[in-house]
């Protein structure tokens, strides 16, 4: 069985054109592999701890080789727990909205909480950092809502800091095989915007059709 872990990093559940799109791999995908298992993870339902003192000292005892203290463990098991869903998951699927030519500080305090060694990544002298998370797949939905195109007046060159990110991040904790699909445009009218959310869907189910094959 197949397990697909969709992390949601949007708000706006109704409206949502990164999570239009996501959802519509995943019924494509579910279509060509029924057995598959889909997990969700809210980010905007859950109730995500704070990385505070505890999880610092945990953090920092463990770079040093020194044993943690019951309390320290508690909190890092916490963070071992959340990361839990993405070792556990073959597909991985994120549908995530441009917040100032950035993420939502949601999906920042998630991967800022997972993100640790031992947990997402290890570290030796010799081979140096290498990500812990092999043989998967993500695909990740972006939405924006201006053209980012390089005619535009905001070129992705300059003012993407949203997909360089979360690829960048998949790449360190050591998932390699990702896709993406782009949802753009989606203040500038309601024609605008649902035409490419109509494109955008399209090429998320034929993205689907091929990693079933």
């Amino acid at each position: 069985m197949t397990t697909l872990l969709h992390i949601e990093c949007s708000p706006r559940k109704q409206r949502s054109a990164s999570l239009e799109v996501a959802r519509s791999f995943i019924a494509r995908y579910r279509e060509n592999t029924p057995d598959t298992d889909i997990i969700t993870l809210d980010l905007w339902n859950m109730a995500l701890p704070e990385f505070d003192e505890l999880a610092m000292e945990a953090k920092y005892a463990g770079l040093s080789g020194t044993a943690l203290s019951p309390a320290q463990q508690e909190a890092w098991n916490t963070l071992k727990d959340l990361a839990a869903h993405l070792h556990r998951a073959d597909v991985l699927v994120m549908s995530v909205p441009l917040w100032n030519f950035s993420i939502p500080y949601k999906l920042k305090h998630f991967i800022d909480l997972i993100s640790q060694k031992d947990i997402l990544f290890s570290f030796d002298p010799e081979r140096g950092l290498e990500g812990m998370l092999h043989n998967k797949i993500a695909v990740v939905a972006y939405a924006r809502g201006l053209d980012f195109s390089a005619q535009s007046i905001t070129p992705a060159e300059r003012f993407d800091f949203q997909k360089p990110y979360v690829e960048a991040w998949l790449q360190f904790i050591g998932v390699t095989d990702v896709h993406s699909v782009i949802v753009e445009k989606t203040i500038l009218g309601e024609d605008v915007d649902l035409g490419a959310r109509e494109a955008a869907t399209q090429q998320a189910r034929g993205l689907a059709d091929t990693l079933c094959r």
